[in-house]
């Protein structure tokens, strides 16, 4: 059974470029080592600063705990964010070829 989780934030101005470019990096590395079980998307607001990750994990294990971009990108987001994370489960009523 697949897990989703949806996790937003909002990063200062002064972080919110170096953010995408360490959400970036992760994508990077998936498209290298396509891991199973995983299906992740992130989306950047309009307003520049707010994201929005949306995961579906198939069992109990979470590839992105494996990843060393994912686990760049979390060491400095709680100097990069000004509001969250929060994260939260989901249930998908309905989707779009998406999750």
């Amino acid at each position: 059974m697949a897990t989703t989780k949806v996790v937003r934030y909002t990063t200062t101005p002064q972080s919110a470029d170096e953010n995408a470019r360490l959400v970036a990096a992760v994508y990077a590395e998936l498209a290298q080592t396509r891991p199973a079980g995983l299906r992740y998307a992130t989306l950047r607001l309009d307003d520049g600063v707010s994201f929005i990750h949306l995961a579906e994990v198939a069992g109990e294990h979470n590839p992105l705990t494996e990843s060393p971009a994912f686990a760049a990108f979390q060491a400095g987001l709680g100097e990069r964010v000004v509001d969250g994370p929060v994260a939260l489960d989901a249930t998908v009523v309905g989707s779009y070829d998406l999750l």
